[in-house]
């Protein structure tokens, strides 16, 4: 089963293991220019506050010198003054240069990231993906890796800068006021993060509320459009908006929850550092009234904590920015520890395909280990032969050829391909052996062209249109205006169901595999054009073991030998006259199929 990849009902994780999981993507291995990078983007974070501490002295000597009769040093102000307009301007310049030099660290760290949940949402098991919803996992996907983009740039040029800005202004407060003032400025920052963190922490549960709704929205979304067919079948759209409103109703309800919490977080914030800059200046004020400090102590005094306050008032933002990326990068780091159900073995080997002898040994096999569907099923398929498999529905023919693919492992029993245990061998290599022909065919949202060339990398045009003859569909497609150019839409919806699956015949032709699995292969075919694939099909399995999982008897007549699935069991086994010949469950299916046809053919005779 795949992951939870909600939040609401999971803890949030220490920031500490949050930024041990993505400081790899800051700092890699094998890219020395990005770390060299980073290094100078926190040089650039030094030099920008040193020229920021110089501002508030540049101001203060300025302010001194403009005392009562020190009229003849206003040149010496005037000169003050340029330096405090440098030293901002200089603070600033640094900055941007600071983000010119990390943006490309940010980027790449996002990218390496992405390419990695990639990665790992291919590797994972079929049975993950038949459970999961496309438009939760892309969300999560969209917001994790947003998230370390945002978490690097605060922790390194936000936090870090507002730790050494604190410690210099503790250490100019100590030598020029005492200590007093440094203690009071350490409480207040104390009592501000203990807020802040508490605070934070209460509303915490409320983004989890408001992240896993918003996730639910976009996945109904998305799920009611993959399916708008039959939503229009069914007329259910006025239903299918009820339910899309329930779930946004539920998230702006989350939403104003958390808005309002952020309000409550901010006054509180606001009350505390206004109340440490009216005592610091009362303070200062007071010592000026005493003859201790001079008017330009009270500027400095006054500069510095405005020049403090600034980042500390956005650090409740960084803060709450920090642990919501850490929620939000949570889910996505869930997705990248899912273990991969089906592994290759340490050291497998590829699958050397000769002969092409396909052995199922015992067999036995359940999606759910408490409801077994093949039930210890034998057989053997010579090389170059044809093997169909037939039966009613969910007796086991469509899994048969996904632990072919190894798709899942067996409870018991062993797949061998000229006597090599599939299992042992390595899955890319067993996969590129094996070609198949699906019953329900899905097409990326590309070009025909791409489609059918989607079966070998590399292919030519001419082979591909090689192919697309094979398959019957090439006069089609150079009917079309833009060719093989045509895009074919959101899962091959602007084709029809046969073409779909003449496009589908055509890839596999091109990818030219030794085995060939035909799961309903001319189910969507009209009977003219089945006619024609089924020539192609029996040219194809002449020169390839071949697996035919069918419905449709007639399509299976010229099989070497017919397999009938019962209740994931081999009730008969044999050719096609020969198990007519014995009168069971074969011959019935047969009967009843024919009886069918008759009767369909009695209204067209009618009309004629």
């Amino acid at each position: 089963m795949p992951p939870d990849i909600s939040s609401s009902d999971q803890p949030v994780p220490p920031l500490g293991a949050t930024m041990r999981r993505f400081l790899p993507y800051l700092w890699p291995a094998d890219a020395p220019a990005l770390r060299l990078s980073v290094v100078f983007a926190l040089m650039l974070v030094i030099v920008a506050k040193a020229v920021t501490l110089i501002m508030p002295f540049a101001y203060k000597g300025a302010i001194d010198h403009m005392a009562p009769g020190m009229e003849a040093q206003a040149a010496l102000a005037i000169a003050l003054i340029l330096a405090y307009a440098g030293a901002r301007f200089g603070g600033i310049l640094f900055d941007n240069l600071r983000n010119v030099a990390f943006e490309r660290v940010g980027q790449e760290a996002t990218r390496r990231l992405a390419e990695h949940v990639f990665v790992q949402l291919h590797r994972l098991s079929l049975r993950f993906h038949l459970d999961r919803k496309t438009g939760g996992v892309t969300k999560v996907i969209e917001r994790g890796t947003k998230s370390i983009d945002t978490m690097l740039y605060f922790l390194l040029f936000n936090i870090a800068p507002t730790i050494i800005e604190l410690i210099a202004v503790c250490v100019i407060f100590f030598l020029k006021f005492g200590p007093g003032l440094v203690a009071a400025t350490l409480a207040m920052m104390a009592l501000y993060i203990w807020f802040t963190r508490a605070v934070t922490r209460w509303r915490d549960h409320l983004r989890r509320d408001m992240v896993d709704l918003d996730t639910n929205a976009v996945a109904h979304a998305v799920d009611s459009l993959l399916n708008f067919e039959t939503v229009k079948y069914f007329g259910a759209e006025d239903r299918e908006a009820r339910r899309y409103s329930r779930a946004m109703r539920n998230y702006a309800n989350a939403a104003v929850k958390s808005e309002n919490s952020l309000a409550a977080l901010n006054i509180g914030q606001s009350l505390i550092t206004n109340l440490m800059m009216a005592g610091a200046m009362g303070y200062t004020v007071w010592g000026w009234s005493r003859g201790s400090f001079t008017t330009g102590d009270v500027v400095l005094v006054n500069t510095l904590l405005a020049q403090l306050f600034r980042p500390l008032d956005l650090l409740g933002m960084v803060y709450r920015t920090i642990r919501q990326g850490a929620i939000d990068m949570e889910a996505m780091f869930r997705l990248i520890d899912t273990p991969a159900e089906i592994e290759d073995s340490p050291g497998a080997p590829d699958l050397h395909v000769g002969a092409g002898e396909i052995r199922f040994e015992d067999v036995r096999f359940g999606y759910d280990p408490e409801r077994e569907i093949l039930h210890g099923v034998s057989f053997t398929i010579p090389a170059g032969r044809t093997l169909a498999i037939v039966g009613p529905t969910g007796a086991g023919k469509s899994t048969i050829a996904r632990l072919l693919f190894r798709f899942y492992d067996m409870q018991s029993g062993r797949i061998t391909i000229d006597g090599q245990d599939i299992a042992q061998v390595s899955q890319h290599s067993l996969r590129a052996a094996i070609g198949i022909v699906p019953q329900d065919m899905v097409l990326f949202n590309d070009t025909i062209g791409y489609n059918i060339a989607y079966g070998r990398e590399g292919a030519s045009q001419a082979e591909i249109e090689a192919a697309a003859r094979g398959a019957s569909i090439h006069d089609f497609i150079v009917s079309l205006p833009q060719g093989y150019d045509t895009r074919v839409g959101e899962r091959g919806l602007k084709l029809s169901g046969g073409e779909k699956q003449r496009v589908a015949i055509a890839r596999t032709l091109l990818k030219d595999p030794p085995v060939l699995i035909l799961d309903e292969a001319t189910s969507a075919l009209d009977s003219r054009t089945e006619a024609s694939i089924q020539a192609v099909l029996r040219e194809m399995a002449r020169r390839r073991t071949t697996i035919i999982v069918a419905h449709r008897l007639s399509t299976v007549v010229d099989a070497d030998e017919i397999i009938v699935l019962e209740a994931g069991r081999i009730a008969e086994r044999g050719s096609h006259a020969g198990l007519l010949a014995q009168g069971g469950v074969y011959a019935q299916m047969w009967a009843r199929q024919a009886a069918e046809q008759e009767s369909a053919a009695l209204p067209a005779e009618a009309e004629a």
